[in-house]
């Protein structure tokens, strides 16, 4: 999986938990819950179903670190095998 399908996959995921997402505003430098306005449970809920379709394990204490599209792509792409 490139990077391009891996956001797009991400973008896909969100619109599950969120879906008035709209991916062309989404900014990935900016954090998704305060651009799609998702709450804790929300963001639980994304990051699993991030963790059962890439079957990359999310360790509860890097959470924190994944606040953006950015760094969910940076954090997944070792894991997915994307270049």
């Amino acid at each position: 999986m490139d990077e391009h399908e891996l956001r797009a996959t991400l973008v896909s995921l969100l619109q599950r938990v969120a879906p008035e997402v709209e991916p062309g505003t989404l900014d990935p430098r900016l954090p998704l819950r305060e651009q799609v306005d998702l709450d804790s449970m929300d963001f639980l809920n994304f990051l699993i179903s991030v963790h059962e379709r890439l079957g990359v394990d999310i360790p509860e204490a890097d959470y924190g670190r994944l606040r953006c599209l950015d760094d969910l792509v940076a954090y997944l792409r070792p894991g997915v095998g994307a270049a």
